[in-house]
């Protein structure tokens, strides 16, 4: 293979880039003939950079040495990922590749669920002892180094029970006299990873500490490995996935689009359409209720789905605002009462500005058509403040309701735009009948403003 300074050539590059873009629609059999034509280092290259599923899937149809040869180049949590994805029929055959030492550390990674903190671990981490010296550590790590299958990034300083007491940079180590010992120059202060934290919560940590590998620990202190910043590109990708397809009303999907079969994407999505038609149902019940109100002034119609859609859509805004900035880590359960009176001021502006445009369109309707009869400002007030309410009260539910996810210790991203948008329609009908109830209809002889 060309390599300029370690680095494949372009039209190298070109070459794996086309053959990743045509992965996706490739048969198990075309795969596998396509990684025969490349190179031996090449075809490693490109196995490297498939996703842990696409890695497994390769593997259970590769020949047994290919699939030892390449499993072996993974490292270990990497390697649990695979065996994870694999079929369950296939896993014990992939897990007899790996040799003894690696095997146990596998073993032990696949005890944890895949979306923990110790599913992600790397359990090969650069060990030291408090009383060892500058020096003596230095020599130990260069021997360590040529073993690991990782950059060492950081030296963790554990004692005979392997509780973790310290923590060392390259940097610091180097520049410590080489006569003190680990005890005396490492850092106390601590950052660590509760070893069943889960890992939407891992990610933000990397992101306050900017640190490049944090440690993994039990409830005993005890380090169990190591999760670096690279392992967390595949975590934020795949929860800010999974969240998108939550807020859009679709089941978490297990694999890419055109991976998931027709039945398997049917069953992830039935689920909300049904509760969401089931909930449209309830607007039309809501709307056969006021059927004599409707049919005596038809007018009031005309304005259904403006005023249920302002509810909806300002709904849906504050619930994927809240629902970000709670996976962000920028609001907490106990600020629900800010969020509560920050989203009552700009929902009251908010609707405020619409019902004005709402005004605007009624009085230039009836100047131009003389739409709406002599009564045309008590039907400008009752959209006007149908408006005001629906913005107001979809607002405040799409703030509110991640916050009683969260506490509920459900996934916020279910208060999905849909929900919110179809329950705001429901109650945005009754605010719409309450007002004209109010305004309108007591002063309004039935039959007079018909509309056209």
């Amino acid at each position: 293979m060309d390599r300029a300074e370690g680095q494949l050539s372009p039209e190298t590059n070109e070459v794996l880039a086309d053959l990743k873009a045509a992965w996706p629609v490739m048969s198990p059999d075309e795969r596998v003939d396509s990684l025969k034509l490349l190179p031996e280092d090449e075809a490693e290259e490109f196995f490297l950079a498939l996703t842990p599923r696409e890695q497994s899937q390769l593997l259970v149809i590769l020949p047994t040495l290919t699939r030892r040869a390449w499993l072996r180049l993974l490292p270990l949590d990497e390697t649990a990922d695979v065996v994870q994805h694999a079929p369950k029929e296939e896993r014990d055959g992939l897990l007899k590749l790996l040799d003894d030492v690696s095997l146990r550390e596998v073993r032990a990674l696949l005890a944890y669920a895949e979306d923990e903190a110790g599913g992600l671990m790397n359990p090969r981490f650069a060990r030291l002892r408090p009383d060892m010296t500058v020096d003596e550590a230095i020599l130990y790590l260069r021997r360590q180094a040529q073993e690991k299958d990782r950059p060492i990034y950081y030296c963790y300083v554990l004692d005979s029970e392997q509780r973790l007491l310290g923590i060392l940079s390259f940097r610091q180590l180097l520049t410590a006299p080489v006569n003190k010992r680990i005890e005396e120059v490492m850092a106390r202060d601590l950052v660590t990873v509760a070893e069943d934290l889960d890992q939407e919560h891992v990610a933000p940590l990397f992101a306050q500490h900017s640190y490049v590998a944090l440690p993994v620990i039990d409830a005993q202190g005890r380090m169990k490995g190591v999760v670096s910043a690279e392992d967390m590109v595949d975590v934020v990708q795949e929860e800010a996935t999974e969240d998108i397809q939550k807020m859009a009303g679709v089941a978490a999907l297990d694999a890419p689009y055109l991976q998931v079969s027709i039945l398997e994407m049917v069953r992830k999505r039935v689920g909300w359409l049904a509760i969401l038609f089931l909930g449209g149902t309830l607007t039309a019940s809501a709307i056969h209720h006021f059927d004599d109100e409707l049919s005596k002034w038809k007018i009031l119609m005309a304005f259904i789905p403006l005023i249920i859609s302002s509810g909806g859509n300002s709904g849906s805004q504050s619930a994927t605002l809240v629902i970000r900035a709670l996976a962000l880590g920028e609001l907490r359960l106990v600020d629900w009462w800010r969020v509560f009176r920050r989203e009552l001021a700009g929902a009251l502006l908010l609707g405020v500005f619409l019902a004005l445009i709402g005004m605007v369109r009624v009085l230039i309707w009836q100047w131009a058509f003389d739409d709406y009869g002599e009564h045309y400002l008590r039907l400008t007030f009752t959209v006007a403040f149908s408006v005001l309410g629906v913005v107001v009260f979809g607002s405040l539910v799409g703030s509110l309701l991640p916050f009683l996810l969260r506490w509920l210790k459900l996934d916020p991203a279910t208060a999905c735009s849909p929900f919110v948008a179809t329950f705001c329609d429901v109650t945005g009908l009754l605010i719409y009948f309450a007002i004209c109830s109010a305004i309108y209809i007591p002063f309004v002889p039935a039959g007079v403003a018909i509309g056209h």
